[in-house]
């Protein structure tokens, strides 16, 4: 699988943990940056790797900044991104499993390396149900996105 990571100056340090565990798991890793610590603005590079997730360049995105919710707010304004915070493992499976989650934001202020490296393991080996209620409760999210 093609998995795009982008992390904006606060998410730099966790993105060498996460690139490493996505290519321990036999993935390919597409970096969007951010290159080093230098201050940056987390929307442009949310978007980068939002852009390879609806060009179908990639089939997940793990999207790291201090608290991974402004990661989040920038990559859910994306069609065709859903994007959540998870800092746990059984959020990162579920919201692939149930809601057709392709998109894992990180908190590197918040979540530790090692649970890090679970999450991200536990998205990328989930796969979304696309039956019954969940493909009905993902279909209802994409009236609301085509809605408004």
């Amino acid at each position: 699988m093609k998995v795009a990571v982008a992390c904006d100056h606060a998410g730099f340090a966790l993105k060498e943990t996460v690139v490493n565990k996505i290519k321990a798991l036999g993935h390919e890793v597409l970096d969007c940056g951010c290159p080093d610590t230098q201050r940056v603005d987390f929307p442009d590079y949310a978007a980068k790797a939002g852009a390879l997730l609806t060009g179908h360049r990639a089939e997940r995105a793990v999207l790291i900044c201090g608290s991974g919710i402004g990661m989040c707010i920038a990559a859910n304004k994306i069609r065709g991104v859903y994007a959540c915070v998870c800092h746990d493992a059984y959020s990162a499976h579920q919201g692939v499993e149930h809601d057709a989650m392709n998109a894992l934001c990180l908190g590197a202020l918040v979540i530790g390396r090692h649970v890090a490296e679970e999450v991200v393991e536990r998205f990328l080996a989930a796969h979304y149900f696309n039956e019954g209620n969940y493909k009905k409760r993902v279909d209802k999210i994409l009236a609301l996105e085509n809605n408004f």
